[in-house]
């Protein structure tokens, strides 16, 4: 019995059903890490992120804060090709993101220009992400160069909380009535 690799149809009819352009509007926090091929965690990072969706344009402005002190940003593009396929852009991604989404999964594919030491290195992402219930968003991604996987990324999506609202004075202690 082989491996079939994964596809996103495998997903058409799992629950919750992802849209991005939902899921994302609005405040987004994200905590991650890179293992590379060998499994060994080699950084470490949160992502906050600012979501719009306007004119068809889901636009995701990406701030990363990485364990050694270091800070990046990256302000996505996606634009709604068809009900359930994306195009992206980015000023560090070559060419354009491709992403297609299925039920609760979506996978997106683009070229990367990697800042590395004091070099930058050309490498692709293979990103799938999947919804879970109660708005947790657990993402896998595949670094490769030259054909050859280099590491994982892993990361969990999750929307603020609501703000607690604390019940006033008069809430709290409800006044009896003059019939009891």
């Amino acid at each position: 019995m082989g491996c079939a690799p994964m596809k996103l149809s495998d997903f058409n009819d799992t629950p919750p059903v992802l849209v991005l352009e939902d899921y994302f509007q609005g405040t987004t926090k994200a905590w991650g890490f890179f293992e590379d091929r060998f499994g060994t965690v080699r950084r470490q990072f949160t992502v906050d992120i600012a979501g719009t969706w306007e004119n068809n344009i889901l636009t995701l402005d990406e701030h990363f804060s990485y364990a050694d002190g270091a800070k990046e940003r990256r302000v996505w593009h996606l634009t709604k090709t068809g009900e359930t396929t994306y195009e992206g852009l980015a000023q560090d991604v070559i060419g354009v993101a491709k992403g297609e989404r299925a039920g609760n999964a979506f996978r997106f594919q683009y070229t990367l220009n990697l800042p590395v030491g004091e070099s930058t290195w050309r490498v692709n992402f293979d990103d799938w992400m999947f919804l879970q219930p109660g708005g947790v968003m657990l993402n896998k991604a595949t670094v490769s160069r030259w054909g050859i996987d280099i590491g994982r990324v892993t990361l969990s999506f999750a929307k603020p909380a609501p703000p607690i609202t604390q019940p006033s004075h008069q809430d709290a202690h409800p006044q009896t009535s003059a019939a009891e």
